[in-house]
């Protein structure tokens, strides 16, 4: 399938959300972003994103009941909060200064939400 192919079926299946949103729901909980359409092609756009926030939080928090939202900042800055058990965890921010956010950054920025509600929910 050619780059261009893939990159239209993502924006279409982007376009096809709610506006200005791209939401994945998971068994552990829902991820919901915003600004989806400014990430790089390479990642894989929303979905990816809470796909990868999903897969970091069952390895380090299994069974977490969790909500994440995230907004897109630019190609190169992200923001999430993940809200558990009532409360809200403080925000996460990555930002890259020479380059886009890639897939590398995107599980970097996941785990670092993960680790981070790891240590709440042992804290309680």
């Amino acid at each position: 399938m050619s780059d261009a192919l893939l990159a239209s079926i993502l924006l279409l299946t982007a376009a096809m959300a709610p506006a200005g949103t791209s939401a994945m729901s998971n068994p552990l909980g829902p991820c919901h972003i915003v600004g989806a359409e400014k990430l790089p092609r390479e990642i894989g756009g929303g979905a990816a994103v809470c796909s990868a926030i999903q897969r970091a939080i069952s390895a380090q928090a299994p069974g977490l009941n969790y909500t994440v939202h995230v907004e897109v900042l630019s190609q190169s800055s992200v923001k999430a909060t993940v809200d558990m058990d009532g409360r809200r965890l403080p925000e996460q921010r990555i930002s890259v200064v020479d380059r886009d956010l890639n897939t590398r950054s995107i599980e970097r920025f996941a785990n670092a939400l993960a680790s981070e509600a790891a240590k709440a929910a042992r804290r309680g």
